[in-house]
């Protein structure tokens, strides 16, 4: 997109590895990893506060019994699911954030309506049977909703039909060949940046994405349905060490992580992570 020059897209199916690879490009490359997911239950009180009449009505639906929720059509579930409204809000909240250093957006609402189908923008694609498989493997054991397989089938058509530029996975393909495939996609924009250098740069972005996980936790949790735990709700966080190498994550209580104000914050960092920090002082 023209407005946002700064930002490159990755979006997909449910289940096609979006968040995995965006995360670790983000991390690689000293970029600003935009999460989704984390911005899901912010969307829909944004949507319920202009009176969104599908977002209301699913605050509603979701606290209904299970047998119920599941009765309710494929089409409507959708409706409710605020794809193509979350696109433009998506939109907002990357215009609100510094544009240096860059972007990596992903997310299923980046569709290429929202995204455009230009040089800075991928899909990731498995093909369906493969795209299936992987819903069951992460949703054992009663496996995936059936609205994950239908909005993955509207995503599929929609890219196919705007021409966006796609990346097609098997069940062979690995993380690290995807990473490398999106890598030499985004190869220009890659070598020209901005990107985060100092070690006080990397873990500024890195608190960035962890304290989206805590804002999305505890939204989560202020919902009449919800149940009552937010004392107790635990969350894998980022290991701030900056390392680009590091892959590591900490484990901890979401009432636990460090308040803000973030100028001067001790990071949170994995075992490993910090005995080597400590054996270096």
């Amino acid at each position: 997109m023209d407005q946002l020059p700064h930002v490159l897209w990755i979006g997909g199916p449910p289940g096609s590895g979006k968040t995995t690879v965006a995360r670790l490009l983000a991390r690689r490359h000293g970029l600003r990893w935009y999460n989704s997911d984390a911005h899901t239950w912010e969307h829909r009180d944004r949507a319920v506060a202009v009176g969104h009449p599908a977002a209301i009505r699913w605050e509603k639906w979701r606290g209904l019994d299970n047998a119920t929720r599941a009765a309710t059509p494929l089409a409507e579930q959708l409706e409710m699911w605020l794809h193509h409204e979350r696109g433009p809000m998506t939109v907002d909240d990357l215009k609100a954030l510094p544009s240096s250093p860059m972007i990596v957006a992903e997310g299923t609402q980046i569709t290429p309506e929202v995204a455009g189908v230009g040089p800075r923008s991928v899909w990731l694609m498995p093909p369906a049977d493969v795209r299936h498989a992987w819903l069951e493997e992460r949703h054992k054991p009663n496996g995936p909703p059936p609205l994950y397989l239908y909005l993955g089938e509207i995503i599929e058509e929609d890219v196919r039909r705007a021409g966006g530029r796609t990346l097609v996975l098997d069940a062979t393909t690995s993380v690290e060949q995807t990473i490398a495939q999106v890598e030499q996609l985004f190869r220009d924009a890659l070598a020209t940046g901005p990107k985060a250098e100092t070690t006080a740069e990397r873990r500024a972005l890195l608190r960035y994405a962890n304290r989206a996980i805590v804002s999305q936790y505890r939204a989560f949790f202020a919902r009449p349905w919800s149940p009552d735990g937010l004392d107790s709700a635990v969350a894998s966080f980022e290991c701030e060490c900056a390392r680009p190498e590091c892959d590591e994550f900490v484990e901890r209580r979401i009432v636990d992580f460090p308040d803000p104000p973030d100028d001067a914050f001790e990071p949170v960092l994995a075992a490993r992570c910090a005995a080597l920090e400590n054996a270096s002082r």
